[in-house]
Formats: C-alpha cells, structure tokens, sequence
C-alpha cells in the first residue's frame, strides 16, 4: 500500500496529495482530443495502448512537436519489436527491417508470424543499445532542432543525444534481469557476465548471489559514465515542454540505478521507486538546477553504498567524482526541505483523512516505475 510507503517520506505523500489536486497539470498539460483529426487520434490510442508512461510526457510537449514524436516513437516501437523478435530468422528480419519505411504506407500490412520465444544471448551489447536506443535520442535531437524550438546544436551533437538514449536503455537493461529472463531474453552484456557465471541465468541461484550482485555493481558503474552528457544535453535545452519531456525519464533512470546498486533483490523480484518518489521527481525535474540537485542526491545515495570489497569499488567512486566536479549543489531540493515536521504532520493527517480519494491516483505515475520497455 503506498500510504504505508509513504510513512518515511512524508515529503513523497504531500506530493503525491498535491499531484492529484492539481500539480500534475503543471508539468504534463491536458492534450485537446476534441482538436484532434481522426488518423492523429488513432495515433494516441495506439500511444496509449503501447506506452502510457511515454504517453503522457510526449502529449506535454508543446503544438506540433508532440504530434510529431507521437509517430516517431510509435513507428520506432513498431520496429524495435521486429527487431527484438528472436524467433525470426536472420535471413528474415533483416529485409523486413530494411523495408519497413515502405509498410507505413500500406494500412493493411501486419507481422505475425512471431512465435513463441527461444532463448538467446546478446553478442553485440553496445551496437543493439545504440540501434535501439541512442538512434531515438538523435532522432528525437534533430526534431527538436528542425522545429526550431531548440538550437541546432541539440541535433548537431549525435555523441550526446546517443549517449542519453543508452543511458536510459541501459537503465532497463540492468533493472530487467529477472524478467528478462523469465521471459526468455537475455539483455546483459556477455563480456561482463562471462566473468562471473558460465550463463546469465547463473545469477538467479542463491549459491551465485555474491557474484550477482558484483556483476550488477559492475553495470551500473558502467552506465554512470553517461551522466556527465545527460546533464551537458539538458543544460543546453531552452523550451520548458522539451526540457520535461527529456528530463523526466533521465532522473527516474537515477533512481532506478540507485535503487538497483549493492541490491540483491534485482534477481529475486521486482526492483521500482515507490510512486511517492516517482511523482516527487515529476514535479521537481523541471529546470536545471534541480536536475543536478536530483542527481547529486542519488549520486551520494549510491556512494555511501559502495563495498569495499566491491571489485568496481574504485572505479565507481571514481566516475561519482567525476559527476560531483560538474558543479553539483551540495544541498536539498528546495520542495524536499522547506516544510517544517509540524506541517508535514499535519499534511499526512490531511493526506490519511483523504486516502481514499488519492487511491484512483492516475495510473501515469504507476507507469513510470513499473517494468520498462525495450
């Protein structure tokens, strides 16, 4: 129950409170469907159906330029599902990924012939994140710029907006063993687990927990490289829709790594923020300085954490310093730290006299921390 998660974040709760009355509207503006065409409107059912967490920072942006990523993303989701599919041969995909522009045009044209998944391990880690991911932070880059809402540099820079899509896609890679697994898919990247277990589902035995959990500590050292260029990439951004739109997903990532470091329960469940502090970080990421106050935040979270005994133990330490000298405020977010204990006690009697209307909390928000997409 998230009351009951809330109990020691008390802050969480009154954001969660403030969130439904109102505070959503702020950072993610209600879309006029009534305005809409009709093929615009099978767009955003089809958004909504496939991703209602993208859903909802995408229809925040600001006129034209969500309609324009609405079909970015879903011909991209389209195509990272084909790619994805491993039941289909080589010899297959590859044709179907090369013409895959010419089906947009064809209104009746379907895939089916997937079948049920067979395992297979991930050769090439960084050339699938890249195609995956980071060609949709460029992509998305160059929209941003060609509409003139941002500088072209945004679209210029490639390096940069590839690295904030890995960042991301890595992120779900890490927190997504398990279900992976289950699933039949294996996403980490063999060069890393090899050195460990002689197959990745090794991790999931209790007698390999200790490996587990150094492998995963491994990862994420790995993938804290990337924060330097998300915080150079939206520290050059200007328009405030796109600067949500970018910044949302970057620090909900930060937590999740946070949340994932030294953990073992990675490869024994289901590791998510809790909904209080996804909302928290939804209200707060909307400018600058409290993306790096964010990041400084889970930064120090995941330093304190480190073993000693960790084999990245050093190179962990060395790659949070790094994104320390980034000019990162030593202190609070002010939303985290201006409320005394008095009214934050009294804001949680408030929020419990009025649980029951805060429990049909949009399912937005459940989206953010449930388990991601490829």
């Amino acid at each position: 129950m998230e009351f009951v998660k809330c109990l020691g974040h008390p802050e969480e709760f009154y954001n969660l409170l403030r969130f439904q009355m109102g505070g959503r509207r702020k950072v993610m503006p209600k879309m006029d469907q009534d305005s809409l065409s009709s093929s615009l409107k099978t767009c955003y059912k089809y958004l909504n159906q496939t991703s209602r967490s993208f859903a909802a920072v995408i229809q925040a942006l600001d006129g034209e330029m969500r309609h324009a990523v609405c079909i970015f993303y879903l011909v991209l989701r389209a195509l990272d599902t084909l790619e994805d599919d491993m039941t289909i041969s080589i010899e297959r995909k590859v044709p179907l990924l090369h013409n895959f522009h010419s089906y947009l045009y064809e209104p009746d044209w379907r895939f089916t012939e997937s079948k049920e998944k067979d395992r297979q391990v991930l050769e090439d880690f960084p050339t699938y994140c890249h195609y995956v991911a980071g060609l949709v932070g460029i992509g998305l880059s160059r929209l941003f710029s060609a509409s003139e809402l941002e500088d072209p540099l945004i679209g210029e820079d490639t390096e940069l907006a590839n690295s904030m899509g890995l960042f991301l896609q890595k992120t779900n890679i890490i927190r997504d063993y398990l279900e992976d697994q289950r699933e039949g898919r294996e996403f980490w990247p063999q060069e890393a687990w090899s050195k460990y277990v002689n197959k990745l589902g090794d991790f999931a035995k209790p007698e390999n927990m200790d490996l587990a959990v150094q492998c995963l500590n491994e990862l994420i050292a790995s993938t804290l490289h990337h924060i330097p260029d998300v915080i150079t990439y939206l520290s050059r951004l200007r328009n405030q829709s796109i600067f949500n739109f970018c910044a949302i997903p970057q620090v909900m990532a930060i937590a999740t790594l946070a949340a994932c470091y030294n953990n073992q329960q990675v490869f024994k469940g289901v590791v998510k923020i809790r909904k209080g502090q996804a909302v928290t970080l939804m209200m707060d990421a909307t400018s600058m300085p409290a993306v790096k106050a964010i990041i400084h935040q889970y930064m120090e979270e995941i330093y304190h954490r480190i073993p000693n005994s960790d084999p990245c133990s050093t190179k962990t330490r060395q790659i949070i310093s790094t994104i320390r000298s980034q000019n990162l405020p030593n202190c609070q977010l002010i939303s985290r730290s201006h409320y005394s204990p008095i009214y934050l006690s009294f804001v949680m009697l408030l929020a419990a006299l009025s649980w029951q209307y805060l429990s049909t909390l949009s399912q937005v928000t459940e989206d953010y921390v449930q388990t991601g997409e490829r």
